[in-house]
């Protein structure tokens, strides 16, 4: 390992890292700074806790010592990664630089930003600042794009690869540093960027990778080892040995379902292993999530007893603060077991000294069960061994026989991962992004068009041009066609509704279902579900699925259409489009439940989801919603009002009656309605009231009827005013 001074001259920088404990550099970071601090775009394929982050970060604060009025962009893929990403980079601060961070408000531009020098953002936010047309994109002089090998993506993998072209098209001397997993095809995303490749397989913690069958782990270097025979099941085993060792285990499984069932099962075998002081913490973090939740769900209530022996399950279902507290109590040492579904193999950076990769295999609605690539399974792997603390990590999977315990060890252990292809060629893709480059004029005809797709890793990869040009054509027919964009003297230029479109940040075909409903004139027997069915209808918002026991649906979808309440016209019965139509209704229907006040746990259970998942669908309708506004105003402003007020009611998750009051800053719904029950209709009926008989009120309380009183202006009691001056 080199020490930091052969390569860093910068003193400043050197005290930072040596005051966080660092002294020397990894191997792959040795190899890979005197290429990035010499401007070299370069993709750095190194396995996980490899130190890639660091390399990017020491990038940055080169490059903008010497470009006096150079930003720098840091793209993830997911905003908890930014957030990390953020609170390591705001240790250079010292050095004089501006840490920025934004990962929501795709439809804005978000001015402040250009008061930071470094801006970390997911690479949904990245494009939506290119559509907006900002300006201090102009003087990004490095950008970090981590975790490129999601290009793979189909979801995320086109918007990246966007980014990345349109910005070696804005500033051909901005710097690249791309940070990847190991991935077959590596120096074929090098060539594309015509960068340095740097790949390595060291790791700070070398990892034993093997295969459990019969109470043995056969390892990967040849080494065998006998775990000690009890009536427990192998998962059981395995943790028990990893927790009385000391270490900490992350079981990876296929099912949300399983990571709450085997989160159960396992707190009962750690929760004897737990120190007083360990128990106390745990009861504290159970206490902070009880306080932060503004409902208690049965999920919520499970989630709770696991985290009080020492386990947490970990899935999209649960809330964002839920996984952040998890987390939290993960990297403090206080929770021993995570039982996770494989999201959190992509996500932010938890290591364990043994990871349990129990499922190998998957559901798909199209395929039904088959097994999971071996990229994610490396990335599953690779969080065993926690830097610092374990000499040694360990990945481990289960084998129920001898030749699934070969199979293993063939396909995946000793395996290659697999190589990487562009998923920008799908007509939704390409759509979306042609339609951003003519709106903000980064394109104006054929040859240029032909130009930026062939900038892209696409047609890098693409040998048949003449498919190609067939797909850009069918594209941008669509886009004439729906008057998305027009073409005047061979030019091409966005209509208003194009470059509306476009700024919203939605795809061009959500965008073309939203217009089609609001030019349907508006009648009496429109109400709040036409507008969320339409909203639900786009391919922007994931359905919900159907399930065996949803018949009410189809009942609720007849009974519906005789009250002709669709905006948007249901499909035939007997045709296969009426159960998409009738998952979109599912959808909808939930938010309706939302919006009428049904609690957070009537939802979960009727709907078969989690927390997490409501707040998403929120969100992403809330969203919508918006934009469904902007087009109203555009296209029939009879919907206006109409709009407005359901945005309002599904961004507070309730009733009309309760909107005025929900304007209060710490009363949510809950409160609001025990607010008004209680006679209390408007903000205007709480003043004169004492303060007394405000608190008295269910979920209200001193604390917070003290807010109340002091938000609408009115003077407190003595009594009440030290109790608030003392909470605060």
């Amino acid at each position: 390992m080199k020490i930091l001074q052969e390569i860093i001259s910068d003193s400043k920088i050197i005290d930072i890292l040596q005051d966080h404990g660092i002294y020397k550099l990894y191997p792959p970071q040795g190899e890979a700074l005197p290429y990035a601090l010499d401007g070299k775009n370069i993709v750095l394929s190194v396995p996980t806790a490899g130190g890639k982050s660091l390399v990017a970060y020491l990038t940055i604060m080169h490059r903008l010592s010497s470009h006096r009025n150079g930003k720098a962009l840091y793209v993830v893929p997911l905003r908890a990664l930014a957030r990390e990403k953020y609170e390591e980079l705001k240790l250079f601060e010292k050095l004089g630089f501006r840490i920025g961070i934004s990962t929501g408000d795709l439809h804005e531009s978000n001015p402040h930003l250009s008061r930071y020098d470094v801006i970390v953002c997911t690479s949904e936010k990245a494009d939506s600042l290119l559509r907006h047309g900002v300006n201090w994109l102009s003087k990004i002089v490095v950008l970090v794009v981590d975790e490129i090998h999601l290009i793979h993506d189909p979801t995320r993998g086109p918007t990246l690869e966007v980014i990345i072209s349109r910005f070696k098209a804005l500033n051909p001397r901005t710097q690249i540093v791309a940070l990847s997993a190991t991935i077959k095809n590596a120096s074929e995303l090098a060539d594309w960027l015509d960068g340095k490749l740097i790949s390595s397989d060291w790791r700070p913690v070398p990892l034993k990778e093997g295969v459990f069958y019969r109470d043995h782990i056969m390892f990967d270097d040849g080494s065998v080892r006998k775990i000690e025979n009890t009536q427990r099941n192998a998962v059981e085993k395995l943790v028990e040995e990893s927790i009385l060792d000391g270490g900490q285990v992350l079981v990876f499984v296929n099912t949300r379902r399983s990571t709450v069932s085997l989160a159960k099962t396992l707190s009962n075998i750690v929760e004897n292993s737990l120190s007083k002081r360990e128990t106390q913490g745990l009861k504290q973090i159970v206490e902070s999530l009880k306080q932060e939740q503004s409902e208690i769900t049965s999920i919520g209530k499970e989630l709770a007893l696991c985290l009080k022996k020492g386990v947490a399950f970990h899935n999209a279902g649960l809330t964002s603060s839920q996984r952040k507290a998890i987390e939290k109590g993960f990297k403090n040492h206080l929770i021993k077991c995570i039982v996770a579904t494989p999201t959190l193999a992509a996500g932010i950076n938890i290591p364990a000294r043994r990871v349990i990769i129990r499922d190998l295999w998957r559901y798909d609605p199209n395929l039904g069960m088959k097994p999971i690539p071996i990229l994610e399974y490396k990335q599953q792997a690779g969080r065993a061994g926690r830097p610092r603390y374990d000499t040694i990590g360990e990945a481990i999977t289960i084998a129920k026989n001898h030749e699934q315990q070969n199979q293993i060890l063939y396909n995946y252990i000793l395996a290659d991962t697999e190589p990487i292809y562009s998923k920008l060629g799908s007509q939704a893709a390409l759509r979306t992004h042609l339609l951003s480059a003519i709106a903000t004029q980064f394109v104006d005809d054929n040859e240029n068009i032909h130009r930026f797709i062939n900038s892209t890793f696409y047609a890098h990869q693409q040998s048949d041009i003449d498919m190609l040009k067939e797909e850009i054509n069918n594209a941008i027919r669509f886009l004439l066609e729906n008057r998305f964009i027009e073409q005047k003297n061979k030019k091409y230029i966005a209509t208003l509704f194009g470059i509306k479109t476009s700024s919203l940040y939605i795809d061009p075909l959500s965008a073309l279902q939203i217009r089609k409903a609001l030019e349907q004139p508006h009648a009496k027997t429109t109400t709040s579900l036409s507008y969320l069915h339409t909203i639900c209808s786009t391919p922007d918002i994931p359905s919900l699925y159907l399930r065996g026991g949803d018949t009410w649906i189809e009942e609720t979808a007849e009974h519906l259409q005789k009250q002709k309440i669709f905006l948007i016209k249901p499909p035939d019965p007997t045709s296969s489009e009426y159960e998409w139509f009738l998952s979109d209704l599912k959808t909808a229907l939930l938010l309706e439940d939302w919006i009428n006040e049904e609690t957070e746990e009537k939802i979960v259970s009727k709907y078969n989801i989690g927390p997490g998942d409501i707040h998403s669908i929120v969100e992403t309708a809330e969203w919508l919603l918006y934009a469904a506004r902007e087009f109203a105003r555009m296209y029939n402003f009879t919907y206006v009002p109409h709009i407005n007020e359901l945005i309002l009611r599904v961004h507070n998750g309730c009733k009309k009656e309760l909107l005025n009051l929900i304007t209060l800053k710490g009363i949510g719904r809950i409160r609001a309605r025990a607010l008004y029950n209680e006679g209390f209709k408007t903000i205007n009926q709480l003043r004169g009231v004492p303060i007394e008989r405000i608190a008295k009120i269910k979920t209200i309380g001193k604390n917070i009827a003290a807010n109340i009183k002091k938000q609408i202006g009115e003077k407190q009691t003595e009594k009440y005013k030290e109790l608030d001056e003392f909470h605060r």
